[in-house]
């Protein structure tokens, strides 16, 4: 079985929102989450559907999780104080065996070549981490001082989703649970630091696979959507910028 925990627990503070959390602004008529969580609804390959959701939004979330007729949404959980704690509230629910898929509800740029491509890259080799590469110089910085420069040609920046197999996912959020520390940032990290001798294979993304946090990334989302409705004059598809 492929599952998607899809996690959408944040509340916009960035984005400024001041009726509605970032996942559920709409952008040409839709909310946000619903434009993500179709591309997962129409794959093929994605059996289930879990969504992690901000506490207190579960019935508008099922609202519309009806009204757009997403059957493979199978459930709605809360988060938890933590992005760490919320993804595996999301975990929890998955009883079976086999591959999951962690994206962001605010991401709606994935493509279902990707989703794919990633499912098959973890059924081989239980680990595959989206990523774009840098197109500018990284650079490690502490006490407001540069520590090292990174070569641009191996820089490349972790996105989503982030694909594993699920026992292994698991695993690392248990040991992370008895060492009490939830300070980790996405689950590649978690992963990385309880299995540091794992295989991690990235999956190539073009940098249109955007995360909507910011008041810029939503007017950049609305152009990319534009441009989507417009690809026979632009001449524009997801994932061109990669190629």
């Amino acid at each position: 079985m492929n599952y998607a925990v899809i996690f959408a627990g944040g509340t916009g503070s960035r984005m400024n929102s001041k009726v509605l959390p970032k996942q559920f602004l709409k952008i040409y008529g839709k909310p946000v989450i619903i434009h993500t969580l179709e591309v997962f609804q129409n794959c093929d390959e994605v059996d289930e559907i879990i969504v992690v959701i901000l506490e207190g939004w579960e019935e508008y979330l099922q609202s519309l999780i009806k009204q757009y007729r997403l059957s493979k949404v199978k459930k709605i959980v809360c988060g938890g104080e933590t992005g760490q704690q919320s993804i595996y509230n999301g975990l929890k629910e998955i009883k079976e065996d086999g591959i999951v898929l962690i994206h962001d509800g605010v991401r709606p740029f994935i493509t279902q070549e990707l989703i794919k491509e990633n499912i098959n890259v973890a059924q081989r080799a239980k680990i595959a981490i989206t990523c774009v590469k840098a197109k500018e110089t990284l650079i490690s910085v502490e006490n407001n001082t540069i520590q090292d420069i990174l070569k641009r040609e191996v820089s490349y920046m972790a996105r989503a989703p982030q694909t594993f197999d699920i026992a292994l996912l698991k695993s690392a959020h248990q040991k992370a649970i008895t060492d009490n520390n939830f300070s980790f940032v996405d689950s590649c990290a978690i992963v990385k630091y309880y299995f540091p001798n794992a295989d991690f294979n990235i999956v190539e993304c073009g940098s249109e696979n955007i995360k909507i946090t910011t008041q810029e990334d939503f007017y950049l989302a609305k152009a990319m959507f534009s441009l989507e409705e417009d690809e026979q004059l632009y001449g524009f598809k997801r994932g061109d910028e990669k190629k």
